[in-house]
């Protein structure tokens, strides 16, 4: 029972949670599935999207940002807790190329992500920001993938996944995923990981892929369409292989 512990942001319970920390991780697994995939030379973002009502224009449901030239963002959780955070991660990047003449590094703005979100853990009359961010790009011309939480906790990965069913999507990941993977690889695990969440099909899925000269691109509805039927012929191909064996079988017995 969290008690009166979790009335205020900076009061520890006695057996040490800051519950409103953990209310806003809670806030992230309600959100829409997000998958990040580091390639060889590319690195793809994937997002489940939520169908977008009759008479709204859906270039205004975006969750996927462009940060800089060369650094993406996608997250999951509360769309108005986002668009704050990548105001603010937008104008550091800004303000990092006019005092240093150079564009930030991927890392350089992820802690300052999670530096921003840790502030909001700490501090009276706040509260937390409700997203996880995963947040991609190159530094010298090496693919670096990001995720950060509520908490203020940045850590790099190969390949994760935030938001709903996000430990289902790891597991897939986690055994799935292979070093060195090209581009058609990479986008094929990105999409293979959201169908396993994501019950509509290509029409509920949106993919960008940046490359190691930081162009980014999102896939049109079709070319998404081309990867699921893809893969849905692999695995009828691999139902009719798991069949012969067993009919083999039963036809010497």
């Amino acid at each position: 029972m969290s008690g009166s512990y979790d009335r205020a942001l900076t009061v520890f319970s006695p057996d040490g949670h800051l519950f409103q920390v953990e209310y806003a991780s809670e806030a992230v697994r309600k959100g829409t599935c997000a998958v990040g995939v580091r390639g060889k030379d590319v690195v793809v973002l994937g997002v489940e999207k939520k169908s977008v009502l009759k008479l709204q224009d859906p270039r205004t449901v975006r969750k996927i940002c462009m940060l800089d030239e060369h650094i993406a963002l996608a997250f999951a959780g509360l769309t108005a807790d986002a668009r704050v955070l990548v105001n603010k991660a937008r104008i550091e990047c800004q303000s990092h190329r006019l005092t240093v003449e150079d564009p930030p590094t991927v890392e350089y703005i992820t802690r300052y992500i999670a530096q921003v979100q840790q502030k909001y853990t700490q501090s009276g009359g706040v509260r937390p920001f409700g997203i996880s961010t995963l947040v991609v790009g190159f530094d010298r011309n090496e693919p670096k993938l990001y995720m950060t939480e509520p908490s203020g906790i940045y850590t790099a990965w190969k390949a994760n996944s935030i938001g709903r069913s996000s430990k289902t999507v790891r597991e897939f990941l986690e055994k799935n995923y292979k070093e060195d993977m090209d581009q058609k690889e990479t986008i094929k695990l990105a999409v293979k990981s959201l169908l396993e969440v994501v019950q509509t099909g290509a029409k509920n899925i949106e993919i960008s892929v940046m490359l190691s000269d930081s162009t980014v691109k999102s896939l049109e509805t079709e070319q998404v369409e081309a990867v699921v039927a893809e893969i849905e012929k692999e695995k009828e191909e691999e139902a009719e292989r798991k069949k012969k064996p067993s009919t083999a079988a039963s036809g010497r017995s």
